[in-house]
């Protein structure tokens, strides 16, 4: 049994997920402090990839990041190529999951109540302070769902995938395109096994996340 798309996927999934995390929660913090047409504008830009279909997103990839294209032949130069390669996904997977991770985390800095920060600011305390120490924390359970929503897209992502990276065993194979790949050659018993792998990382990941939350949601009925 090969388990490279297994590795893969799992690698390209993290590497999304904390892509989106770093990207996702910065831009989810100052968009949620703008103006309501400002804020709504952002969103139309940040939110396109989540309801586009995934196969249109990894053509907008292609066209921007393409070998023939201005930035992916500029890329070329220096060594990077997204276009067949496991870390396209990467690139492909984060784009797709941004949005989950963006929203999320939007809503959750948004429902933080500010006279937190007012204290903290009464106290001293630094903005960047305040932030790590009392907004993050206090808005836990909103980015920890963002992360498990980021994570599962990018592990499940196959259009966007597709396109950018293909299907290359041992090179580019996620247990998406594994899947896809083994069904169309009739290869059922195979493509069942994968899709059941999906299934149970989706469930422990979810049993986990429960797990980790059911502490605060404890002290929040003390």
């Amino acid at each position: 049994m090969d388990w490279y798309p297994l590795l893969n996927s799992l690698r390209i999934a993290a590497l999304a997920c904390a892509l989106t995390f770093c990207l996702g929660i910065p831009a989810a913090y100052y968009a949620s402090r703008l103006p309501r047409v400002v804020k709504g504008a952002l969103d139309v830009v940040l939110t396109l990839p989540m309801v586009l279909p995934p196969t249109v997103v990894g053509y907008f990839l292609l066209l921007i990041f393409g070998a023939r294209r201005p930035l992916g032949m500029f890329l070329t130069q220096y060594g990077i190529r997204f276009v067949m390669t496991w870390y396209g996904g990467v690139l492909a997977a984060a784009t797709v999951s941004f949005p989950l991770m963006y929203r999320t985390a939007r809503g959750a800095f948004e429902a933080f109540h500010e006279d937190l920060a007012y204290a903290g600011q009464t106290l001293g305390r630094s903005n960047t302070w305040i932030f790590w120490r009392v907004r993050m924390p206090a808005c836990r359970s909103g980015i920890l769902a963002g992360v498990v929503l980021s994570f599962a897209r990018a592990l499940g992502e196959y259009g966007a995938t597709s396109m950018l990276i293909g299907y290359t065993p041992g090179k580019t194979a996620t247990i998406a395109t594994t899947v896809y790949q083994l069904w169309r050659t009739d290869n059922e018993a195979e493509a069942f096994f994968w899709v059941m792998i999906n299934l149970i990382i989706s469930a422990v990941v979810l049993i986990l996340v429960n797990l980790l939350e059911n502490p605060s949601q404890k002290e929040v009925r003390e």
